[in-house]
């Protein structure tokens, strides 16, 4: 059996590419990282245009109805041009989670919100999927909401929230629920802005169909996007750095041509490739094999944080001094590679993860 992207697959990356590479140019990504802007708003109408928010909402909802593989091309895309753009919250897991657990009022009222782009959704489950301990998180208690997240997901422009409590059960809040404060969270990557939320006795709308079960798929669907997106960002830092070889001179000779070098361009595709195949499978087991997704997303998230991170690193060793330089941009890729590493789960706790679902480790 072949598995390989179907046309329309690779029409949809295609437009995506190209659509990106005149919408998000490396001066628009300084620029909004220098401003520290949630979101840029044109970059955003761009991925509108081409259907990025409705990728995964069901067609009943104005959506296109596709698979997390098709999201995971989108993401892919975004990570090559280190797109400052919500996207994992927006139009991956929260569509998910009012696809899955919400009401059918729930659905009625945000899907189609979120497949046209008119609103952003933020998303915060990252304790909740790391295990809060000591009191952290938030707790549900007859409808209200109380305690804080971290780490959330496009929250800086965020119309509604999608926040997981540590039962694990769901709850929609809106963002100008009384009660409700959120600030900024810095991080390492400028590009995609994290926030914090604080609940005060806030009055949330509970998905009725949420379960741990649900939190569990929202998490491997964000491991697999977040691998998505190291796979696109990596490829770019090594042609870049492949690019930057055959022009640099050295010793009246460009540096490509001296082996080290070579290794090292050589070394870094090597140990990227493998990560499409990871990803890909992984992205398209989610819904055609689900009894296995949580484990396939689990080896792609942590085997792509540790390949990312040695491509990161060699490329802009390749770059020698002006590597580090914020005139080159190449510390764009790197920081998001270093963001995508850590958001739910470093590689060490998701492997524990993994081994916890294989019966390897006890739970």
């Amino acid at each position: 059996m072949e598995f390989a992207l179907s046309a329309d697959q690779k029409l949809l990356q295609d437009s995506l590419r190209r659509a990106l590479e005149r919408a998000c140019p490396l001066d628009r990504v300084r620029r909004v990282a220098a401003d520290d802007l949630p979101l840029d708003r044109e970059v955003w109408r761009t991925l509108c245009e081409v259907g990025v928010p409705a990728l995964l909402v069901p067609e009943a909802f104005g959506g296109l109805g596709l698979s997390l593989l098709d999201a995971a091309l989108a993401a892919e895309e975004l990570g090559r041009h280190v797109a400052p753009t919500p996207f994992l919250g927006t139009a991956v897991l929260a569509p998910l989670a009012l696809r899955e657990a919400g009401s059918a009022a729930q659905q009625d009222e945000w899907l189609p919100r979120l497949a046209a782009g008119e609103c952003i959704a933020g998303v915060a489950i990252a304790e909740a999927v790391a295990g809060a301990r000591d009191g952290a998180g938030v707790t549900e208690t007859h409808g209200l909401l109380n305690g804080s997240a971290l780490f959330v997901l496009d929250a800086g422009a965020a119309d509604v929230f999608i926040v997981a409590d540590r039962a694990g059960g769901l709850h929609l809040v809106r963002a100008d629920a009384q009660g409700l404060t959120r600030g900024a969270l810095r991080s390492i990557d400028a590009t995609r802005p994290l926030g914090e939320l604080h609940f005060a006795q806030v009055k949330a709308e509970p998905l009725p169909n949420a379960s741990p079960a649900t939190l569990a798929r929202l998490r491997s669907a964000g491991w697999a996007l977040l691998a998505a997106d190291t796979l696109g960002a990596g490829e770019a830092m090594i042609g870049q750095a492949v690019a930057y070889a055959k022009e640099r001179r050295q010793f009246g000779r460009v540096i490509g041509s001296f082996q080290a070098v070579k290794h090292l361009c050589a070394e870094m595709a090597a140990a990227l490739e493998p990560g499409r195949a990871l990803v890909w499978y992984a992205a398209h087991a989610f819904d055609a094999l689900p009894d296995e997704a949580a484990l396939l997303a689990a080896h792609a998230k942590s085997h792509l944080s540790e390949t990312g991170t040695f491509v990161a690193r060699t490329a802009t060793e390749v770059h020698g001094g002006m590597g580090i330089t914020d005139l080159l941009g190449l510390h764009y890729w790197f920081k998001r590679i270093g963001f995508n590493r850590q958001l739910l789960g470093g590689p060490e706790r998701v492997r524990h993860l993994a081994a916890e679902m294989q019966g390897l480790v006890a739970a």
